[in-house]
């Protein structure tokens, strides 16, 4: 059978509209799920980075960060390495240490598990890293990534993106004051 091209061409392009109105009709209600939150706080510390990095360098050590009144965990600073910190209060957060690389002055870690009441976040990981500052000092960076503390859409306020950043941020930021006042004041 023979068409002329302008007949064929018509034919296509008909298709092609039926295609995409069909495919309207079922294409799916969009809903928005959570997206991934990063939260990043710096502070300059006046000490060289080895006494800094030896401060927050082992990872079976949280006793800088004022919500942890104990650390409990197994295998150091191995890659896999697990710590439970108990909080105030009684809680408790635990984590695995999954990147060591104290050449670089730098630590990658996963919370394995905590109730989001404590802390309002899912799949949360976290970097801390020593750098160079100026005139001798030390810069200390926190850097995390996560989702909010309620999967799915229309989270109650508690476990919504903005109170997973502002837990997180705030966290760091009271752990880095923290620590530089310890350094800094050699307690």
């Amino acid at each position: 059978m023979r068409m002329r091209s302008g007949t064929a061409i018509a034919g296509v392009a008909a298709l092609a509209v039926a295609g995409m109105a069909l495919g309207a009709a079922f294409e799916p209600v969009s809903a928005h799920g959570p997206t991934r939150q990063k939260v990043r706080e710096s502070i300059e510390i006046n000490a060289p980075q080895a006494k800094v990095w030896a401060a927050i360098g082992n990872f079976q050590d949280m006793s800088w960060l004022p919500p942890v009144t104990k650390t409990e965990g197994e295998k150091g600073n191995e890659i896999g390495a697990t710590r439970k910190l108990t909080l105030t209060g009684g809680a408790t957060v635990e984590e695995e240490l999954y990147k060591y690389e104290p050449d670089m002055l730098s630590y990658s870690y996963r919370i394995t598990k905590v109730d989001v009441k404590v802390l309002p976040v899912t799949n949360y990981s976290s970097t801390l890293t020593v750098s160079p500052a100026p005139d001798g000092k030390a810069k200390v960076e926190w850097a995390g990534a996560f989702y909010r503390g309620f999967p799915n859409n229309d989270p109650p306020p508690e476990l919504n993106d903005e109170a997973a950043m502002k837990a997180v941020s705030g966290l760091y930021k009271v752990g880095l004051e923290a620590l530089k006042k310890k350094i800094e004041s050699g307690s």
